[in-house]
């Protein structure tokens, strides 16, 4: 599985991300954690001071010899003992020694992944801010943009762009409050040898863990055992439900700019090509690509549950296959994250084609409104039968639903064709949805500003 990578993935600033996820960060990474522990097990006497010394100033990636690595892993076969061999002949005899003391693959390896997965998540939060932001800004400059409601894909009731843009809005920040939530028990470090009991430093094992995880500016795990997953499984969940609003928009956005319905446009670059061979052809592109990717990035946790129950203190084929899982979703949110801020940011509304679909009913979207005032006079139930019998005869007939309504001696004994008239007009029942836009836009600014203050 990757990415959908299309034009927009070369153009798109992806905010340095993928260089967070290159190889070349990886063996830093594994690098600076190596030189962490032998720092941290000296300050503890466990190993010399001098040979750590040696082993900060040798594990810098200028000394990896790369070429010997992959000869070496041709001839031994495994993916970590290479790097772990030319570290150490870097190193000088004495201080090569006291590389990897204590650990195990696994203990390197997972804590430099979730390293680098902090460092990009902290890129994912101001991602999502930039997105927060630019949809409280749409919100307040659409809050007086009256559109239809719709329900089961059908008009239900007159709102406005701005209430349904501060919905989203809302979403995002529960997600942003449960990402922010999990970072202590995701971003964790372990330290804890083959089956996590540290029996290669039982009197300054977990000390050194502790150390380790100072140094890094991580969190310690309780128990650093190998066959420990539900803290990757919770992140991955996170950014699949944080891809799903994402998702939700893109969703929105493709069905709305259809010629149809034409509320909204994606922005569009003159000289953007959408077909091969229909010249005439403007996509959403950034749409389909959040779709595309929030779907696949849906499989990956499910994935994870089945290999995060392996027996025992270490499986291999379990974390191996988290590995991949863990590189995918990251990639995934990647494209999904960038393609929403450009989409939050430039999208297009059409107030004049919103007003047009919802007054296209004639008043039929405004039954609620009548309805809810004969309640006044009839109750619930009786006014919700009478109006029900003039909406579907005016649905099922063809008829104008005013013309009904000003006929029907109940509804016209309680009410004069100006005041039947003026309920119909969508205008006058949108509810809160200004004051909602304006309440969620003005926290969404606020929440912008935190995650900025945060994260930079």
């Amino acid at each position: 599985m990757r990415a959908l990578y299309d034009s927009k993935s070369k153009t798109i600033d992806d905010r340095g991300i993928k260089d967070l996820l290159s190889d070349e960060a990886k063996y830093s990474t594994w690098l600076m954690f190596e030189s962490m522990l032998a720092q941290a097990q000296a300050e503890l006497g466990f190993i010399p001071q001098s040979a750590a010394n040696e082993i900060k100033e040798k594990a810098v990636i200028e000394n990896i010899d790369f070429e010997e690595m992959s000869r070496i892993y041709q001839k031994i076969g495994h993916g970590f003992v290479p790097f772990l061999k030319v570290l150490v002949n870097a190193c000088s005899e004495e201080s090569g020694k006291y590389i990897h003391y204590g650990i195990t693959t696994q203990n390197i390896q997972q804590s430099s992944q979730l390293y680098m997965m902090k460092t990009v998540h902290h890129k994912f939060m101001l991602l999502l801010g930039e997105i927060i932001e630019n949809l409280s800004n749409l919100a307040e400059k659409t809050k007086h943009m009256v559109m239809p409601g719709r329900t089961h894909g059908r008009h239900a009731i007159p709102i406005t762009y701005g209430y349904k843009v501060s919905v989203w809005i809302s979403d995002f920040i529960d997600c942003y409050q449960r990402m922010k939530e999990c970072e202590k028990r995701v971003f964790t470090i372990m330290m804890g040898g083959a089956v996590g009991a540290f029996n290669s430093m039982p009197e300054v094992g977990m000390a050194v863990q502790k150390r380790v995880a100072e140094l890094v500016g991580m969190e310690a795990m309780e128990v650093p055992s190998r066959n420990l997953s539900t803290h990757k499984l919770e992140y991955m969940a996170n950014l699949a439900l944080m891809a799903n609003i994402c998702h939700k928009i893109g969703e929105e956005v493709y069905s709305t700019t259809l010629e149809e319905i034409a509320e909204v446009s994606e922005g569009f670059t003159k000289g953007t090509v959408g077909s091969s061979t229909m010249p005439h052809k403007i996509n959403p592109k950034l749409a389909k690509g959040i779709i595309a990717n929030s779907q696949k990035l849906y499989s990956l946790p499910s994935v994870g549950m089945y290999s995060a129950v392996r027996p025992y203190e270490g499986d291999s084929s379990s974390y191996m296959l988290f590995d991949g899982l863990i590189e995918e979703a990251l990639e995934l949110t990647t494209e999904i994250l960038l393609r929403t801020e450009e989409l939050s940011r430039t999208i297009v509304p059409h107030e004049e084609r919103m007003l047009h679909n919802v007054l296209r009913n004639k008043g039929l979207d405004n039954t609620e409104y009548v309805m809810m005032k004969m309640a006044e006079k009839l109750g619930k139930d009786k006014a919700h039968s009478l109006l029900y019998e003039e909406a579907i005869k005016t649905a099922a007939d063809g008829e104008d639903f005013y013309t009904n309504l000003t006929k029907n001696s109940v509804i016209s004994a309680a009410f004069s064709n100006e005041e039947i008239k003026a309920m119909l007009d969508p205008r006058s029942y949108i509810g809160l949805s200004v004051e909602i836009a304006e309440k969620e836009a003005k926290r969404g600014l606020a929440i912008a500003q935190e995650i900025k203050q945060q994260y930079q």
